[in-house]
């Protein structure tokens, strides 16, 4: 006998759960911040005091790479914009908030959504060649740049009295320890000491005396002091160069993973990465305004040498406590560089070789991850201390390599974060595509002149920049036209297995079970324009390196 079907409202259909895919099973479990602890299947929480909570336990990630990009270069280059130009570049930086947010803001999806590394990413989706010369170019990008921070560990400890013999040294052996001690909180917690560390620049900013009309003037209208030359217009290239650096795409990405945090997490992490963005800037403003106003209208405006020098002409006009401060602010700004740009460069080894790559392992459990560390650190010490190393070699070919890295790596996070196979519904929206595309090509085009510069020093930078621009908006409108038509047999709703599982839950499968990407006409053109800027990278950098070995 047929039965009556049950009175009352349907039921909806359960939704599908899908376990996180990782690549080292230390990336699974409770999250365990330096400031509390979050269980691995807890459920997002609900009240101020619950999300605080939470926010405390999360936070980590992006504030310190965002801080660790204030390193030792960094501190350079902004006290040489406000010792040559005063304080009226000030307003680069607020344009740069943006950049920090928008780029940073697609690696933290990436990470919490794949569960796998930058690097595996690029081998995975776009091949071998690319995943090597990611990874390859990162290497020694990352390592001439540790050395240009042990440059500042010796230039600030110098300035304080300590021998380069020893100060050198005692900074590689105390940033290992800290990393290989098999605690992620431990590490964190560590880091977190550079972290406030950072804002002993504070003090020093008041010590100068700051006029706070010409400081919001220049943050919020356009303007070079002594107007637009060549020298200038590469200034600011590389107060973005120095800002927006290709080894922030990487380390986020991995700490982001290794900390253990799922798209549950999301909005969380977000909040760390703004909150980053802020204090990098905050940062980077004070110590502009610092040289700014203490060496206006004495002998040292417009004569930037080092930033050794800098302490110096602050010992002179400040004081000697501003000298100090400053040298403290440098030696925290080299460590906490040093250890963040090493562990990027660890995290993606450790993605493309497939080996256990986690701060949560002891060394005898992940000895290639910690010996990646341990050596670049050590090598990079070194080299500080070899009596007429070629500092200044290195320094230009810091600037030429990021050159070459960065455009890539900022092209193929653009398209990773439209991949359907690889975030599902966590992809890019529209507008943000339109944002994230200006981004991009804004800095392929400076990374271009920064570079052509390096090897052609007496090129006319304001000229390139003009007709660069003109190029760039030509391109950007036809990638726009070409991308953002509308495409005949275009899927318009998402497949039946994203949409039954809630963003908050979605994660990427398994790599061995994506399907392999489609080549639309934006991927065509963006692959396109990364071989020819290759090409003609690896012209100009050959060029250059004859230049140097002929003397």
């Amino acid at each position: 006998m047929a039965t009556n079907p049950p009175v009352g409202p349907a039921r909806k259909p359960p939704t599908q759960t899908r376990e996180r895919f990782v690549l080292d099973p230390a990336h699974v479990g409770d999250i365990r911040g330096a400031f509390g602890t979050i269980r691995q299947h807890e459920e997002g929480r609900r009240g101020l005091r619950s999300r605080v909570l939470a926010l405390l336990a999360i936070i980590g990630p992006g504030l310190i790479v965002m801080v660790g990009d204030n390193d030792a270069g960094g501190v350079a280059t902004y006290s040489q914009a406000g010792q040559n130009y005063g304080t009226s570049l000030l307003w680069v930086l607020l344009l740069l908030v943006p950049v920090l947010i928008v780029n940073q803001e697609m690696v933290v999806r990436l990470g919490a959504v794949t569960g796998v590394g930058h690097a595996r990413l690029i081998n995975e989706r776009f091949g071998r060649f690319w995943g090597w010369f990611s990874v390859g170019d990162l290497f020694l990008l990352n390592f001439l740049t540790i050395v240009t921070e042990f440059i500042g560990v010796s230039l600030s400890l110098g300035y304080l009295g300590v021998s380069e013999y020893a100060a050198v040294p005692i900074a590689a052996v105390a940033l290992v320890l800290i990393t290989v001690s098999g605690s992620f909180r431990v590490w964190e917690r560590f880091m977190f000491l550079f972290v406030f560390a950072n804002f002993l620049v504070i003090p020093l900013f008041f010590l100068a005396k700051p006029h706070a009309s010409s400081i919001a003037h220049d943050f919020f209208v356009p303007g070079i002091q002594g107007g637009a030359n060549s020298s200038s217009v590469l200034l600011i290239i590389a107060m973005v160069g120095t800002t927006v650096a290709p080894w922030q795409l990487f380390f986020q990405q991995s700490n982001v993973i290794d900390k253990r945090i799922t798209p549950r997490w999301i909005n969380y992490e977000r909040l760390d990465t703004w909150i980053g963005a802020v204090v990098v800037v905050v940062g980077a403003a004070a110590l502009i305004c610092v040289s700014a106003f203490a060496f206006a209208h004495t002998r040292y405006f417009g004569q930037f040498t080092d930033a050794g020098a800098t302490a110096s002409g602050l010992d002179n006009t400040l004081g000697s406590t501003a000298g100090a401060l400053f040298a403290v602010v440098l030696l925290n700004a080299s460590l906490i560089g040093a250890g963040a740009l090493t562990l990027s460069t660890s995290y993606a080894l450790g993605d493309v070789f497939g080996t256990k790559s986690s701060l949560h392992r002891k060394f005898g459990d992940a000895k290639m991850f910690y010996g990646i560390f341990a050596g670049m650190i050590a090598a990079a010490a070194a080299i500080v201390l070899i009596p007429g190393a070629p500092l200044g070699v290195i320094t230009e070919a810091v600037q030429a390599l990021a050159g070459v890295l960065l455009p890539s790596a900022s092209v193929f996070l653009l398209l990773l974060c439209n991949d359907r196979e690889v975030l599902g519904p966590w992809r890019n929206k529209l507008w943000l595509n339109a944002v994230a595309s200006v981004i991009v090509a804004v800095l392929v085009l400076l990374s271009l002149i920064l570079m052509a510069t390096t090897v052609f020093p007496n090129i006319d930078v304001t000229r390139v920049a003009l007709i660069g621009g003109a190029v760039l908006a030509v391109g950007l409108a036809g990638f726009a036209y070409a991308t953002l038509r509308p495409r005949r047999g275009a899927p318009t709703e998402p497949p039946p297995e994203e949409a039954a599982i809630p963003p908050e839950q979605w994660t990427m499968p398994p790599l061995a079970l994506l399907s392999r990407p489609a080549w639309s006409t934006g991927r065509k053109i963006a692959m396109l324009t990364m071989r020819g800027y290759l090409l003609i990278s690896m012209v100009l950098l050959i060029v250059k390196a004859v230049q140097l070995g002929g003397g």
